[in-house]
């Protein structure tokens, strides 16, 4: 990154002297301005009031860059617990943070992000719930001014490290365990939202299941919405044995609907969140222990910002039975 010492020696002034120019100090004559300026705008320098401001004790900035779900009444607790990870692995890595939302970048240019994170003193950036959409961010890790650290998407560069479970794997054992439980054959697959990375994994996992179990799969698109899943539910599961679902939240608009139904059909969600304990039934869930992806997250960064190189980081995932029991303790 350009310092202000960069802009003074091309510009042959003190540093003092750009310093007066960037904060319109009165007395600068207007050639000096004019040269100050001009090496500005020619070496691409952005003032860093925010990142000079910062306690000398702390060794760097970093962003946690979010999507905000939009199709929901329930709180994101996702998020929550992805915040929760990322705050206190930094205050132990004396990491200053701040939380940037996907929506209030999304009608800036590529240059103008580049600038606004460089304005705000930000060495790294945590991008939690990529998707194939996200063409700005692709560019952003592309060019590789930043370090990053991806959830849940194949991002891998030397400045790039991904980081997830495997999910092609842990909905194949999720649904698994619970279609062997109830001797399914006909499979209601709720999938999340089309262009999603984990969405493609998960569609895998359980098509693999089925191709090997010689299983009758059904795949509904549910976009990770509860409404759409009780939609779905309503719709097909009289004609399936069992419905799998892409995530909690739409598990619970599947149950819900079938309850109001008044029939059974095994159902198994993904996630493990705290919201599942909730439904009055027990279902199989794949539970991910997102405030301790977000911690490893945070590590990746901390690694990355130390001149190593990006790689592919698999965390561990557990299957599991929500009670509300277990969650009031």
């Amino acid at each position: 990154m350009v310092s202000i010492k960069d802009v003074a020696k091309e510009a042959g002034v003190a540093i003092s002297t750009v310093s007066k120019v960037l904060n319109n100090y009165p007395n600068v004559s207007a050639d000096t301005k004019k040269k100050v300026m001009d090496v500005v705008e020619r070496l691409g320098f952005v003032p860093n009031a925010v990142a000079a401001s910062l306690s000398s004790k702390r060794t760097g900035r970093v962003a946690l860059l979010m999507n905000i779900s939009l199709g929901t009444q329930a709180s994101d607790e996702i998020n929550m617990q992805y915040i929760s990870g990322a705050v206190h692995r930094a205050k132990e890595l004396q990491l200053d943070v701040i939380t940037v939302f996907k929506t209030m970048i999304e009608d800036m240019t590529a240059a103008e992000v580049i600038s606004y994170f460089e304005s705000q003193g930000i060495k790294g950036i945590i991008v939690y719930g990529m998707t194939k959409k996200d063409k700005l961010i692709k560019k952003l890790i592309d060019s590789g001014i930043f370090k990053i650290v991806v959830t849940d998407a194949p991002m891998v560069n030397d400045t790039t490290t991904s980081v997830s479970i495997d999910n092609k794997k842990a909905q194949y054992d999720i649904a698994k365990k619970t279609i062997t439980e109830n001797k399914c054959k006909k499979i209601l697959y709720i999938a999340g939202e089309e262009d999603g990375y984990v969405t493609e994994e998960r569609l895998e996992g359980i098509k693999k299941l089925c191709d090997e179990k010689k299983l009758k799969l059904s795949v509904r698109n549910g976009q990770f919405s509860e409404l759409r899943a009780r939609q779905l539910t309503m719709r097909y599961a009289k004609s399936n044995d069992c419905v799998v679902c892409a995530s909690d939240l739409m598990a619970i608009g599947a149950m819900k609907a079938l309850i109001d139904m008044d029939i059974f059909r095994p159902v198994c969600g993904f996630d493990g969140i705290i919201l599942m304990g909730y439904v009055g039934k027990q279902m199989n869930t794949l539970r991910q222990d997102f405030v301790k992806i977000s911690e490893i997250a945070l590590d990746e960064l901390w690694r990355l910002m130390q001149g190593e190189k990006g790689r592919k980081v698999t965390v561990p995932y557990t299957m599991v039975r929500m009670k509300y029991e277990d969650i009031i303790k």
